[in-house]
């Protein structure tokens, strides 16, 4: 049932690297995610960052606009088992938001704040990577409300849902803080590789 919703296997050798174990590849972009799908005003949307910074900031969807901007061909993999490769996607690269905001010494890891009360954890090791964007649009086009309108965080490397959709900020810590999933018992570091799906705690 699950190739007929999302793909097949990943049984291509020129692909199979790219795969992490107990994947399967999709050409589809599964529409998942907890609670409805709000609906956002630009009119009156902000994006925030605080907590261990020097300047913490916030901006309006013309100011966060206005920062540099860049493009990502990057392969994704979802906890449910789907992977979709060379997806593309373009927004704000995460350390134009770090150099903005002076992170402190003390900072360790992040929180990020979305609609309707969702968080999602990363250690800033993570978060601080060149292939870690704050997205906006996607395969060309601004991302559908389903996908996280206005803006999504996207972090290759982890789960899908590390990434928030629907992302209104970012809080910067001295210590980690379980999201969303993790507290409902998602794995906390969620590498795909190792099949860090679920905490065995």
């Amino acid at each position: 049932m699950f190739e007929r919703l999302f793909g097949s296997r990943a049984g291509d050798p020129a692909t199979a690297d790219r795969v992490p174990p107990g994947q399967y590849l999709t050409e589809k972009f599964p529409v998942l995610h907890y609670g409805s799908v709000p609906k956002a005003d630009l009119a009156t949307w902000d994006f925030r960052v605080f907590g261990e910074v020097d300047n913490p900031f916030r901006l309006t969807w013309a100011e966060f606009q206005a920062l540099p901007r860049t493009a990502l061909t990057t392969d994704i993999h979802c906890v449910t088992r789907w992977s979709k490769l060379d997806t593309h996607w373009e927004g704000v690269p995460i350390r134009a938001v770090l150099d903005l905001a002076q992170l402190r010494p003390s900072a360790t890891h992040v929180v990020g704040h979305a609609e309707q009360g969702y968080t999602a954890n990363l250690p800033l090791e993570v978060l601080d990577d060149d292939d870690v964007i704050l997205a906006d649009t996607f395969e060309g086009v601004p991302l559908t409300a389903e996908h996280g309108w206005p803006l999504r965080l996207i972090v290759p490397k982890r789960y899908f849902w590390k990434g928030p959709k629907w992302l209104r900020g970012l809080e910067f810590l001295t210590h980690d803080q379980p999201g969303f999933w993790e507290r409902y018992g998602y794995h906390n570091d969620a590498d795909p590789w190792a099949e860090e799906r679920f905490s065995s705690d």
